[in-house]
């Protein structure tokens, strides 16, 4: 049995000593920006909070409920697949700065799953039967940590069916992330936080 290719890292998440770790590293809801695919931020922003020049901004209303309701969704998550799916924080052996803070991992380590709960990208999995773009690197940097074939993406929204889909492990995606992962973290050390 070989071993998995990362740690796991006791952090609860959304606590202080968590908010460092993240910062301290690249995470999964890193990658979408760090491959110029958020329409959220850029790269000069994340770079500015790597580098501990700004403060994240605080959650808006949206991310909130999220929170709120990620619970609800796991739970709903595990009763459909059968699945106990607890949320985790990983780092990778083979790199100290890849980091990914699961929604879900299962106990034996061969499952992983990403949860959503915003209204706007449960709308739009559902018309496309697909994961919104943004939202794609973060489902392979997951992987990446995880060495998994595949994760599922869980889109849950109050009083609407659940959506899953299955999404495949991409070794030429993953590759092309690794290496602008790679360069990003690179200019962060140029220039190392300010303060912890």
């Amino acid at each position: 049995m070989s071993l998995p290719p990362f740690t796991i890292v006791t952090h609860e998440q959304g606590t202080h000593a968590w908010r460092l770790w993240r910062r301290d590293g690249i995470g999964a809801s890193d990658a979408a920006t760090i491959m110029d695919e958020s329409p959220f931020k850029n790269s000069d922003a994340l770079l500015r909070e790597k580098r501990g020049t700004v403060l994240k901004t605080s959650p808006n209303a949206a991310m909130v409920r999220g929170i709120e309701l990620e619970p609800e969704a796991r739970r709903r998550y595990n009763a459909k697949t059968g699945r106990e799916m607890v949320p985790v924080c990983l780092q990778s052996t083979q790199y100290t700065w890849l980091r990914a803070s699961l929604d879900g991992l299962a106990i034996g380590h061969d499952a992983v799953v990403e949860i959503k709960c915003g209204k706007t990208t449960y709308r739009t999995t559902l018309q496309t039967n697909a994961v919104p773009d943004y939202h794609y690197g973060q489902l392979q940097h997951i992987l990446a940590v995880t060495g998994l074939e595949s994760i599922d993406f869980w889109c849950y929204w109050p009083g609407s069916t659940p959506l899953l889909l299955a999404v495949p492990r991409d070794p030429s995606y993953i590759e092309l992330l690794l290496e602008k992962e790679w360069a990003f973290w690179q200019r962060v050390q140029e220039n190392p936080t300010v303060s912890k």
